[in-house]
């Protein structure tokens, strides 16, 4: 049976931030995943299944709604092991996704532990099955891309920090951009085949520059300069842990390498800010409250001047809130 044909990411409509966080996570995996918010119809899986035709031959499996553990993590089958000496093992869908993507659409409203289990092996690359005294276990290194929509619950922020970006989609494209995807969309669907034919050298392009920018991330050093930028900006921005420094400067060495430059400067520290920051900033801490500079000129409080230190220009000016840390996410509409 043949794979069906996938809408290129490249002829994708807007969209221009969450494509770049994608671009950045098939450079560097390590980064973390993507953890999509918006409303439902916003091509989330059709971005999630362009990125892995840009980690060239690796498979899309999305997590089937209802999932159990052990159709995640796979099963042992103990008479095998018992009658033969040797485990029996059935791989789950983490041992399909390995090199490849793994998309879990509405992950907020998975089960915790659930969530907890995915985010180890994502991290870890590396799943391990045990049973009665048996264990198994294989490389499962993917790219996690996830999906949720806030107004129907929200994941734990300790959950939430384990994504390494956090992008959200608005759900209301002005009326060109609405006309440009109705369009596309028609095309696809009327010839998918003379469609991606189409998209072929653009779709190539994007594939080039991220095979290009991976093969040029490893000679581009962790700099100390970069860390002294991050590092401050998260303090200013009250963030807990240390996860967000390290993710945000792998991300911008990633963005760095996709510029085809040699080393990270603030413009790479800047372009992904959000990305780290967006679903761990705390507005509630104190440093981050204390920290804020006053906006200049009707500026915004968070956006660097000319010639100012940078100590400052992490923090955000308070933000209405919906639990804890989490922005609230005006006029999405719920599921029925």
């Amino acid at each position: 049976m043949t794979e069906p044909v996938q809408f290129p990411l490249a002829a994708v409509v807007g969209a221009d931030d969450l494509k770049l966080a994608l671009c950045l996570t098939a450079i560097d995996p390590k980064i973390g995943g993507v953890l999509i918010e918006g409303p439902r119809g916003m091509a989330k899986s059709t971005l999630a299944r362009g990125l892995a035709d840009l980690l060239g031959d690796g498979p899309f499996v999305t997590l089937p709604l209802g999932a159990t553990e052990e159709r995640l993590v796979g099963t042992l089958d103990l008479d095998a092991a018992l009658g033969q000496g040797q485990a029996k093992f059935s791989p789950g869908v983490l041992a399909h996704a390995d090199g490849g993507v793994l998309y879990v659409d509405e992950v907020n409203l998975l089960p915790d532990p659930l969530v907890d289990l995915l985010l180890d092996v994502a991290a870890s690359g590396t799943n391990r099955v045990e049973r009665d005294g048996i264990s198994h276990r294989h490389p499962a290194r993917f790219v996690l891309i996830g999906t949720m929509n806030p107004e129907e619950g929200e994941l734990r922020p300790q959950l939430l920090d384990r994504f390494g970006l956090n992008v959200a989609l608005q759900g209301l494209p002005a009326p060109e951009a609405r006309q440009q995807i109705i369009r596309r969309r028609l095309a696809f669907d009327s010839d998918p085949h003379a469609f991606c034919a189409e998209w072929a050298a653009p779709q190539a392009q994007l594939r080039e520059r991220c095979h290009g920018a991976r093969e040029r991330l490893a000679a581009i050093a962790l700099d100390d300069q970069a860390l002294a930028w991050i590092t401050e900006r998260c303090f200013a921005a009250g963030v807990d842990g240390l996860r967000a420094d390290l993710v945000w400067l792998r991300a911008a060495r990633a963005h760095a390498a996709w510029r085809g430059a040699g080393h990270i400067s603030e413009e790479d520290v800047e372009a992904v800010a959000e990305f780290a920051l967006r679903h761990r900033r705390n507005t509630d801490a104190p440093q981050a409250q204390s920290q804020q500079p006053p906006p200049a000129s009707g500026g915004q409080p968070d956006q660097p001047q000319q010639g100012e230190g940078q100590g400052n220009w992490g923090a955000m000016a308070p933000q209405p809130v919906a639990t804890g840390a989490r922005r609230e996410v005006p006029n999405w509409a719920k599921k029925p």
